[in-house]
């Protein structure tokens, strides 16, 4: 490990990043280096520059890796080098604004029913159920469920937030029988291979595992394990939940950010249609 390096991640330590923030930002400055065969410290801002260039035109990459990459080369300059970000604000991630993919119940449903594997098929589920990230279901842990107040308690989520999301009977009654299976003390999904027994499962083998089980279903949606977050989010909106209890839920910071399931529901336009026309109705 170069001293750098090490500085950096002791850098990213003090500023509470999360360990998934912190190993995006490692992949980022080796990516950096690795393409002009220099230290990061030892480029130029003209080289800097001309790597931006080269994200936007040539690799066209997508606005969240392109705002990591950003976050990383930034955050190298400001709080481990401790110099002035030379670009200041020329560089800006790609404005965008993507509706995600959403299932319904019964995609879901079937999406599901094709896993094979007993530990995926627990973790997808619970995934769902609960609205997480991939990374916060792989990594829950035995102390997480409260079946006393029925909530999971989700620890250091994204942007190091902790939150409690609700836990439907159905799931608690899987994570036990699920848990039943391996009763291991700490993971209530713990890794399956001999050499790793105290780490929680990758997330990439969830992944894998709900890829094959979209293939098989024969749908043409562009889903991934996330698509099972924001299709949460958006049954709860159909159901009538509100708004703010959803933003809660999701551990969003800004409403903004879940008013963006409010342009998926069929239901919500119908309901807003509705509430038009009787307030016209009221006043002609």
């Amino acid at each position: 490990m170069t001293a750098l390096r090490q500085r950096m991640i002791e850098a990213m330590q003090l500023r509470g990043l999360s360990p998934g923030t912190q190993q995006s930002y490692l992949r980022a400055i080796h990516s950096l280096a690795r393409h002009f065969n220099l230290p990061p410290d030892q480029l130029t801002p003209e080289q800097l520059r001309q790597y931006f260039l080269s994200l936007r035109n040539e690799k066209h990459l997508a606005r969240s890796t392109s705002t990591v990459v950003l976050c990383a080369i930034k955050f190298l300059y400001e709080h481990t080098l401790q110099r002035p970000w030379p670009l200041l604000d020329l560089v800006r991630a790609p404005q965008q604004r993507i509706l995600p993919v959403i299932l319904s119940l019964d995609e879901v449903r079937q999406i599901l029913a094709l896993v094979r594997a007993a530990h995926h098929h627990a973790c997808l589920a619970v995934i769902y159920a609960c609205g997480l990230r991939i990374q916060e279901g792989v990594s829950l842990q035995v102390s997480h469920s409260d079946s006393a107040r029925m909530v999971l308690h989700i620890h250091a989520g994204k942007g190091n937030k902790d939150r409690c999301v609700p836990l439907p009977p159905a799931a608690l009654a899987r994570l036990r029988a699920h848990w039943r299976t391996h009763r291991h003390a700490l993971w209530l999904f713990p890794a399956r291979y001999q050499h790793s027994p105290d780490q929680p499962m990758v997330q990439r083998s969830v992944g894998r595992a709900f890829q094959l089980a979209l293939q098989e279903s024969g749908l043409q949606k562009p889903a991934t394990v996330h698509t099972l977050r924001h299709s949460w989010a958006t049954h709860l909106l159909e159901a009538g939940v509100n708004l703010r209890i959803i933003q809660e839920w999701l551990g969003h910071s800004s409403p903004r950010t879940t008013a963006l399931y409010t342009h998926l529901t069929p239901q919500a336009e119908a309901a807003a249609a509705t509430t038009s026309q009787r307030l016209l109705d009221a006043v002609l």
